[in-house]
């Protein structure tokens, strides 16, 4: 059962059903679920399919060279042609010769009638150093494949980065070849849930969000929740027990998907550090690397990936854009697990320190801005442009400090300044909160157009406790909306 991918699996229908050729690129974070949707859109459909080698299922040493992994490349291409029903040929010694063999088995298959359908999952795992692998598509593609009104190539990566500029964007003999590039999102709230109750788990709307916390929408994950447990049991045994499956996930995960994916890891360790994030120059003083446009490259392929977010402070110009950690796996992973490797940690010894409290209202709010589509709707501004933003003020002799947690500007003349909190109960506005509203709002009006009002705005899990203070409140979005779609 596929939980949500309604649109994607009505649009791979409609081009499987196209009288033309077409090139589909495939993409989003690794664990997703792009496999899994190719397999249940086009079950026993697939003409030929094909796999790369994980870089990190391979010994690495000095002997095992750029050659030596397209060589094991190439022969396990060799080995999917064998099983598609290729007779007769020998292991190919160039990505030409591969491609020249895909051909002749597809010719072989061919009726003019029938779709053929080729699939090619973890693509960028087959485009080793040197190897000639974009030559050898770029010829399947131009000179066989998009001549013939019955293919259909499906090329699936999780390395967002590598889809976008070697095949989206590419400048070369596959410029403007691919006809529809298609990126597999994490699942929404609304969706975990449904994927939960699709496993006849019985959990809560506010542990789907503490789940949704640890491993964010990524099914592969949630797939290891076990519904026999309480939400504190299973990030016990997900993550911290002696056999947990996400406990060295960290590392396999970036070293599938990034060529340099040490300095990927040292960039993302940096951003940890402050949930605001930092400017590109403090990113470069934190890591140590060149100010190069490679640095740039690493950052949008981080980008690309959903690991971190690009966003500019309200107020502020583009110069002084900051780049912030948004992967919410990333985040629990090394605010708990990184430093515990090793150590047997009770979930529910931890659950009530100060240190899970704090990680908890980040953690929420990172889960609002990964959720802006549902709020506006709950706000009624659905159809309204906007810009989204948070906002931090540093202290000086002068000036309190202060930190929006949300700013939403809109094109109709209101500005919603979010508070978000993340509570097990009802929040309650006290005379002090009351001041701390006013002094923001105050701070803000400088900011914003004479003719634009600032509407206060909470966002909370269970809702707002009525009192004298409570109408400092115009607008109340509660974790129910989070769920709206």
């Amino acid at each position: 059962m596929i939980v949500g991918r309604k649109q994607e699996i009505k649009k791979l229908n409609e081009l499987y059903s196209n009288q033309s050729s077409e090139l589909v690129a495939l993409y989003g974070r690794r664990r997703v679920g792009k496999t899994f949707l190719i397999d249940e859109v086009f079950e026993e459909k697939i003409t030929f399919r094909h796999s790369g080698l994980s870089p990190v299922e391979v010994e690495e040493s000095d002997e095992y060279d750029g050659k030596s992994r397209m060589k094991d490349q190439l022969k396990h291409f060799y080995r999917s042609l064998k099983e598609a029903g290729l007779k007769n040929v020998e292991i190919p010694e160039s990505w030409l010769d591969a491609f020249y063999l895909l051909e002749d088995f597809l010719e072989e298959k061919s009726d003019k009638k029938n779709r053929l359908l080729v699939f090619i999952d973890e693509i960028q795992w087959l485009d080793t150093p040197k190897s000639g692998f974009m030559t050898g598509f770029e010829a399947f593609w131009n000179g066989w494949a998009c001549h013939r009104k019955n293919v259909m190539v499906i090329v699936c990566g999780s390395s967002s980065s590598w889809i976008i500029d070697k095949l989206i964007n590419n400048h070369g003999g596959l410029y403007g070849r691919v006809t529809c590039e298609m990126k597999l999102s994490p699942f929404t709230l609304k969706e975990c849930e449904e994927y939960f109750k699709s496993r006849d788990f019985v959990i809560s709307r506010y542990d789907i969000i503490q789940a949704y916390m640890m491993v964010g929408g990524i099914p592969f994950y949630l797939n290891y929740f076990s519904r026999e447990m309480s939400l504190a049991q299973n990030i016990e045994a997900v993550f911290f027990a002696p056999d947990a499956p996400l406990k060295y996930e960290f590392d396999r995960l970036f070293n599938s998907l990034f060529a340099n994916s040490e300095v990927m890891k040292k960039i993302v360790l940096s951003l940890n550090e402050k949930s605001c994030g930092f400017t590109r120059q403090e990113l470069l003083k934190k890591t140590g690397e060149n100010d190069c446009g490679e640095f740039s490259k690493f950052l949008n392929a981080l980008i690309s990936g959903g690991f971190i977010m690009r966003y500019i402070s309200f107020g502020s110009g583009k110069r002084n854009e900051l780049f912030k950690l948004s992967d919410p796996f990333c985040i629990f992973y090394l605010k708990f697990v990184k430093g515990n490797l090793g150590k047997r940690v009770k979930w529910t010894s931890l659950e009530s320190t100060h240190q899970v409290i704090t990680w908890r209202g980040l953690a929420y709010e990172n889960v609002c801005f990964n959720h802006i589509e549902q709020i506006k709707t709950a706000l009624g501004i659905g159809d309204v442009s906007t810009e989204e933003s948070l906002w931090s003020k540093r202290g000086d002799e002068d000036d309190k400090g202060t930190q929006i947690d949300l700013i939403i500007k809109r094109k109709d003349n209101v500005v919603n300044m979010c508070e978000i909190k993340f509570l097990s109960n009802l929040f309650s506005v006290n005379k002090e909160y009351h001041f701390v509203l006013e002094d923001r709002r105050e701070m803000l009006k400088p900011m914003i157009p004479k003719k634009a009002v600032v509407h206060s705005t909470l966002i909370t899990t269970y809702g707002l406790k009525h009192n004298e203070y409570s109408g400092d409140f115009i607008k109340l979005v509660t974790m129910e909306d989070l769920f709206c779609f």
